[in-house]
């Protein structure tokens, strides 16, 4: 039975990159299952899919295989056999992901391949219900947020590294559109568990948060 950390909180509060950080210090195997459906949203996106059309996506689910795999340490995310993971943080791809995601059909996808991997391996996985629904028994389950100002900035600044042309204040909307669709959807909505430890990183460095996390570890 191996080990399992729950990482749970809104978009852009940092989880992955937080929880990489966290398996590489503990040396836990890092499952990005926010990227896994992000691999099922290229999906409908490449197959042309409204992000509202709930039937065609179900449906859409059945054509898709999403795998994970590691190269040189480095999570790789795999649609159908084909590396999708340079793709995987683009907008237009987190925006079908956190609508596709409340779609039963697209979570029944996910969830036996996530739960197997932490039932054989000690993993630390970040997402939206992680805590509440794919490992409800996990050793350790973490909150992870910040305030909308502050992810907004992060994201901001991250695009703008990339030379991308982006706006803050729609940046911001978007994120309090993001989390009021997640915290609101009918299926496994996003809430901090009962025995999830909170951890508000608005005011914190990274190794300060990585830090906090650590030594909440085995």
């Amino acid at each position: 039975m191996g080990y399992n950390v729950a990482i749970d909180g809104p978009a852009g509060a940092g989880k992955s990159t937080i929880a990489k950080m966290v398996a590489k210090e503990k040396g836990y195997i890092y499952v990005d299952t926010g990227a896994m459906y992000r691999g099922l949203a290229i999906h409908f996106l490449k197959k042309g899919i409204d992000a509202d059309d709930r039937v065609a996506i179900a449906d859409a689910c059945r054509d898709a295989e999403v795998t994970i795999g590691y190269e040189d340490g480095v999570q790789q995310v795999y649609l159908n056999g084909e590396n999708v993971t340079y793709m995987l943080r683009a907008e237009e791809v987190g925006n079908m992901a956190s609508k596709s995601s409340a779609i039963p059909a697209v979570r029944e996808k996910l969830l036996e391949l996530q739960r197997s991997l932490a039932a054989e391996k000690d993993v630390i996985m970040d997402g939206r219900d992680i805590g509440t629904n794919i490992l409800p028994n996990a050793d350790l389950k973490i909150y992870l947020t910040a305030s909308v100002e502050t992810r907004a900035k992060r994201r901001y600044d991250e695009l703008r590294e990339k030379g991308e042309a982006c706006d803050l204040e729609a940046i911001a909307h978007d994120i309090k559109e993001r989390d009021e669709r997640d915290m609101t959807r009918e299926i496994a909505p996003l809430k901090q568990a009962d025995d999830a430890i909170l951890v508000d990183s608005s005011d914190m460095t990274i190794p300060e948060v990585v830090a906090e996390i650590c030594s909440h570890c085995a």
